[in-house]
């Protein structure tokens, strides 16, 4: 069976899948019967406990009278509360996305001097090997950012004289180059993608070495190398949100189980990269941005709640929009009262509306928050609450700021390797390649929590 056509799909192909098909059923009944989870969540979606860390928790329950009942949604960051976080630094006028990969590595806070020595630490780190951009980034663009992304980090694989080396001092330079190098890494695979795949123009800059993370992210994307100090706030804002999210997510549970085995920095990496590709991680504000369009051109009235409920009840009930039943960036497989990310980031999203003439579609997205949750309580059996979450607002934040869909999923990455960083340094640390010294602050406020608390 020759295959003229790499990407083809021949009827023998088709003949044979059809015998997978057949030849690999499992009676759905026998998960239940042997105890078996299906991924992180028991069926009736609780989190199966898999392993213990204390970079950082999630709370979104609360004990009552002998009962587990739902509560505002809480995250924190190495015993830190989020807000408190976010609020230090927006309350400074200052960028917090270095300062939070400081507090996840290291599990505290920097004080001035030694924020702006670690920055300056990432800004040396964030250049990449001599023709590397040319060499790997330019060649077999593709569409998926992603997808380039996790190829860029296996191919620097093979620029590491110590590549191998699972130290965690070794392991730690190999994190920071990472977490300073996604930005270019993104950026450039998309900038190769535009030009090669859909004929646009090739715009290479080099990053500035004074400039937060966030602010080179936009420096790089734009062909002038201009934006607002409100963009820039709002992307740093934006990363330090997504930095993190409890070790039972699905691409940071998959870097604990792949550092597990002993492999490389680079292949932790690239495999948390191609799990949080999934739509089902890491692409949802991607849906809702799209579940906007179609709901823009359906309702003519976008403050008419009654036109917005029966347009959302029609994507309930399958008959609008995917076809999915899903209404998008609502509910959360954890929060249910709230997502603390969600309320953090809604506020900066609108001054950014305001800013961009873009008012009235932000009014829209609060209605729709609004109703969706009235509509999904009257129509869904659910064991918990349910309201928006960050992917409800995030998508509406980076079209505002012009950021193409293609680089969406990547931002996410380039957040979370702070956090996949965290973890992967931890399970090493836990797995007895180092011996570790007692650990007299755990507490109540920083307790070690569950892998599967996402």
């Amino acid at each position: 069976m020759a295959l003229k056509n790499y990407s083809a799909v021949t009827p023998e192909i088709t003949a044979l899948s059809e015998l997978c098909t057949k030849n690999n059923h499992i009676t759905p009944e026998l998960y239940e019967k042997h105890q078996v989870k299906r991924g992180l969540r028991d069926l009736d979606g609780k989190g199966v406990v898999t392993g213990l860390t204390e970079i950082s928790k999630i709370v979104s329950s609360k004990q009552e009278n002998g009962k587990t009942v739902p509560c505002e949604g809480e995250l924190y960051y190495r015993g830190i509360n989020v807000k408190d976080l976010v609020g230090g630094f927006l309350a400074e006028d200052r960028f917090g996305f270095e300062e939070t990969v400081y507090l996840l590595l290291f599990g505290e806070l920097p004080d001035g001097e030694t924020l702006n020595d670690f920055c300056k630490l990432l800004s040396d780190a964030r250049t990449l090997p001599k023709n590397f951009v040319r060499d790997v980034i330019m060649k077999a663009p593709n569409q998926d950012i992603m997808n380039s992304l996790a190829k860029s980090v296996l191919q620097l694989y093979s620029y590491d004289k110590n590549a191998n080396d699972i130290s965690i001092p070794n392991v730690l330079r190999q994190c920071l180059h990472l977490i300073a190098n996604f930005p270019l890494l993104s950026v450039y695979a998309y900038r190769a993608y535009r030009h090669y795949i859909k004929g646009k123009g090739l715009i290479i800059h080099n990053p500035d070495p004074k400039l937060s993370t966030a602010e080179n992210i936009l420096r790089l994307l734009r062909a002038d190398k201009s934006f607002t100090q409100l963009e820039a706030r709002l992307l740093d804002l934006s990363l330090v949100l997504h930095a993190e999210h409890g070790g039972g997510n699905n691409s940071t549970f998959t870097n604990h189980v792949v550092t597990s085995s002993g492999t490389d920095t680079y292949s932790a990496m690239a495999a948390s990269l191609c799990s949080l590709k999934g739509p089902k991680h890491g692409g949802a504000n991607i849906k809702v941005t799209h579940m906007f369009a179609d709901i823009k051109k359906h309702v003519s009235d976008w403050n008419d709640d009654e036109e917005i409920k029966a347009y959302l009840l029609k994507i309930l009930n399958k008959e609008a929009f995917d076809c999915s039943g899903l209404i998008y960036g609502m509910g959360h497989a954890v929060y249910s009262v709230s997502d603390p990310r969600a309320g953090v980031f809604r506020g900066l999203v609108g001054k950014l509306s305001e800013e961009k003439g873009k008012t009235k579609e932000f009014a829209l997205y609060n209605n729709v928050a609004r109703l969706a949750t009235e509509v999904i309580a009257e129509k869904r059996k659910i064991y918990k609450g349910v309201s928006p979450n960050i992917d409800f607002y995030s998508g509406f934040a980076y079209s505002m700021m012009e950021l193409p869909e293609e680089l969406y999923t990547p931002i996410f990455a380039v957040a979370r390797v702070a956090g996949w960083s965290a973890h992967r340094i931890e399970e090493l640390i836990n797995a007895g390649k180092i011996i570790r010294p007692a650990y007299t602050s755990v507490s109540a406020d920083r307790p070690y929590v569950k892998l599967a608390d996402r």
